[in-house]
């Protein structure tokens, strides 16, 4: 069968490539060439391989000078980047200097007034104090130019204000989705914990800051640098907000004991040994293990609950509250106000218990939560800070 098929390819060859005869004739004499099937087939064959050849390499050329890595793409988008913000920065130097000539000005005016923008700047950075990282993140420093011409303070004082104003959006923008995330990760709106950027709080007084054009004639700036500042001031705000709002929900832990015994849901219930739910988290511990409240509030309960044994319950406001369970001993009264991390009580085993451990839920609006949720995000506000 194999030589059948053989025989075939090879007849079809032979009617593809026929033996051919070339005569040349030179010099009164005449040559023949014969050419058999065998030659024909291997010129034919090296004819196609280097047309292949060269096809493959015209088509790899092409290729290589068409396309760009994405690492040349990305050196080119920041290049741009630098030479728009470069170019944007000369533009309003430019803007300015123009402004200040149609006006008859000198240009120990136009200093004068970009002076005026940095003390409009130190009066917003003077609301970061207190806030951790602002003293490192905005350190303002006046540019001091002894003898300096007047062009020359101008662009080491546009330069400062520049890197300022930038500094203190990011350092409060960044700080404020930090709070943000943490909400979210605690399933809160962080939305009902702001005023949606009403204004921001400039040096004590309260400015609202609607329209730039009043802040600029407040603070004595352009319109533009007015803007600015009122943007930096809004995420100043929000931040402070979210911040201050962090510090009154349960994010902290109510015992210095990583472990826990038992998780938030469906569960085995220790006593039925059937699925039963478990609406809070259980931290394992020896008795009298110090327990402490998770957050600032007002003792609501104090006594004993069926199955929990003792509890203690506090109120933070808000519709958020936290219990405390299976303590052996507490150390409020009803109505006593307690700050984070104060002493409410002694791990013990009382009620439904199997061993020492405190059982600790965390209740929004009258449901119970997930208790995990707000330690996490509590450990994720703490690095933030």
């Amino acid at each position: 069968m194999a030589i059948t098929r053989f025989k075939r390819l090879r007849q079809s060859l032979e009617e593809l490539f026929p033996e051919r005869h070339l005569y040349v004739r030179s010099g009164g004499e005449m040559r023949g060439y014969v050419f058999s099937t065998g030659k024909q087939l291997m010129c034919a064959t090296v004819v196609a391989g280097a047309a292949l050849w060269m096809g493959v390499c015209t088509a790899a050329m092409m290729v290589s000078a068409l396309s760009v890595s994405s690492t040349d793409q990305m050196v080119i988008k920041q290049k741009a980047y630098y030479e728009r913000l470069n170019a944007d920065r000369q533009a309003r130097l430019n803007s300015a200097v123009a402004q200040l000539s149609a006006s008859s000005g000198s240009l120990d005016e136009l200093a004068a007034s970009v002076e005026k923008r940095h003390a409009a700047l130190a009066l917003l950075v003077s609301d970061f104090r207190g806030v951790p990282g602002a003293a490192q993140a905005l350190q303002t420093a006046k540019p001091r130019l002894p003898g300096a011409s007047p062009v020359e303070r101008i662009q080491a004082t546009r330069m400062d204000q520049e890197r300022l104003i930038d500094a203190a959006e990011t350092f409060a923008n960044t700080r404020a989705e930090r709070l943000r995330a943490a909400m979210r990760m605690a399933g809160l709106d962080a939305g009902g914990f702001t005023r949606g950027g009403g204004g921001g709080s400039l040096g004590g007084p309260l400015i609202e800051a609607k329209d730039p054009r009043a802040l600029a004639a407040i603070l004595d700036v352009d319109e533009e640098f007015a803007g600015r500042i009122q943007h930096a001031a809004n995420d100043m705000s929000d931040m402070r907000q979210l911040s201050a709002a962090s510090q009154k929900l349960p994010f902290y832990r109510p015992t210095t004991n990583p472990a826990l015994s038992s998780s938030y849901g469906v569960r085995f219930d220790p006593f039925t040994h059937r699925p039963a739910f478990h609406s809070g988290l259980d931290f394992p511990g020896a008795f009298y293990t110090p327990i402490m409240a998770t957050a600032p509030g007002v003792i609501s309960f104090t006594g004993v609950r069926s199955g929990y044994g003792n509890v203690v319950e506090i109120d933070h406001g808000n519709g958020f509250k936290t219990r405390y369970a299976h303590l052996q001993a507490a150390s409020v009264k009803v109505g006593q106000r307690v700050a984070i991390g104060q002493r409410v009580g002694a791990m013990g085993s009382t009620g439904r218990s199997t061993g020492p451990h405190l059982h600790y839920e965390v209740w929004v609006n009258g449901r119970a939560q997930n208790p995990n949720r707000f330690l996490k995000a509590g450990e994720y506000v703490q690095q933030a800070s």
